[in-house]
């Protein structure tokens, strides 16, 4: 994911609203509290050239041994982006998670997933409703399936020819505000799995896919240097607990710029009067953007405020040539976050 750091004038909850411009059904008083959470901590929009429908850090689960050796665990987990986010947390097994992004789009996204997770009772279900595929009859028998099974049943299964609008009730009762274009857009972003189905690839904006970056298959079937494989949909186990969580509303995306001058304090302010602490921060390469745009001193600002430990890491993506990326971990301490001569 490669985000900018321009702001626009547009905040979340601050939309000036023509009658009938809005659709909301009668929110259930859980629906209203994550409906409210979300705006609370949220701030002004920006923007950025790509859909980021899906990753494009390939050796992004190489860092997981490392989660686990360092005893990376509960807490809080704060992420960016789209489903890469949900690896981590299947391994690391927080008590909330916070999925901040400078897009809109982003928070729009997460709502299509988390309605998919609410619709689906198993992994292989998710994995064909995400991409508009019939599921199996005999879901059970799936449920010990490895990953490389799940995606070749996908594979061999035509696409749906109806547009794929049947999330729509789903994510209007999550009680957030939706316009008519954000939910035109989040069933774009569905149509988009259901057409591309597993060969879907990171878009930018007016430039075609380029051809290093890895398949929405090839991020499923991704392994650690032991050959392993660590995605959420990898093991049953690991998807119920995301969607556990999501079931709890305890994946709760926030419109937010990291280095912006309310969402990330929010967000602290939110952890730590729980008495809680960030288990890690997966900040992918934003940081790069943030120096480049003189905005870094305001980032390492923000991430000292979130409550954190000795075991607290930061998870961030380096990238090379020809689009390479590398995963690291390190620990969420001031010298490490100042000490960045990378994105120079």
């Amino acid at each position: 994911m490669r985000p900018a750091v321009r702001r626009t004038a547009l905040a979340l909850c601050t939309l000036v609203v023509l009658p009938g411009a809005m659709h909301r059904l009668a929110p259930t008083r859980a629906a209203s509290r994550f409906a409210s959470e979300i705006e609370r901590l949220s701030e002004p929009e920006g923007s950025f050239d790509t859909d980021n429908l899906i990753s494009n850090e390939r050796g992004y689960l190489q860092i997981i041994p490392a989660l686990v050796s360092g005893g990376v665990s509960g807490g809080a987990y704060i992420g960016v982006g789209p489903d890469q986010n949900f690896s981590y947390i299947a391994r690391i097994r927080p008590t909330i998670a916070y999925i901040i992004d400078i897009r809109r789009d982003n928070l729009l996204l997460h709502l299509l997933f988390k309605a998919l997770f609410a619709r689906s009772t198993t992994r292989v279900e998710y994995l064909c409703r995400l991409t508009g595929r019939a599921p199996p009859r005999d879901l059970g028998q799936w449920r010990r399936a490895t990953i490389a099974q799940v995606t070749a049943y996908v594979d061999a299964q035509p696409p749906a020819p109806a547009p794929a609008s049947d999330m729509d009730s789903a994510v209007i009762a999550f009680g957030l505000a939706l316009s008519r274009a954000d939910r035109d857009t989040i069933q774009r972003f569905h149509r988009t799995f259901v057409d591309a189905g597993l060969g879907l690839q990171f878009q930018t904006f007016g430039r075609p896919p380029q051809p290093y970056y890895p398949t929405f298959r090839d991020l499923l079937l991704a392994t650690d240097a032991s050959g392993r494989t660590w995605n959420y949909l990898a093991s049953e186990d690991d998807f119920q607990f995301v969607k556990s969580l999501q079931a709890r509303d305890a994946v709760i995306p926030v419109v937010g710029n990291v280095a912006g001058a309310h969402a990330m304090q929010a967000i602290a302010e939110t952890i730590a009067a729980r008495g809680g602490r960030v288990s890690a921060f997966y900040v992918s390469n934003v940081e790069s953007y943030l120096y480049r745009d003189g905005q870094f001193a305001r980032f390492v600002e923000n991430v000292g405020r979130l409550p954190h430990d000795t075991r607290s890491v930061i998870i961030r993506s380096i990238f090379g040539g020809a689009g390479a990326s590398t995963s690291v971990v390190e620990p969420m301490s001031p010298q490490t976050l100042r000490l960045v001569p990378r994105f120079r």
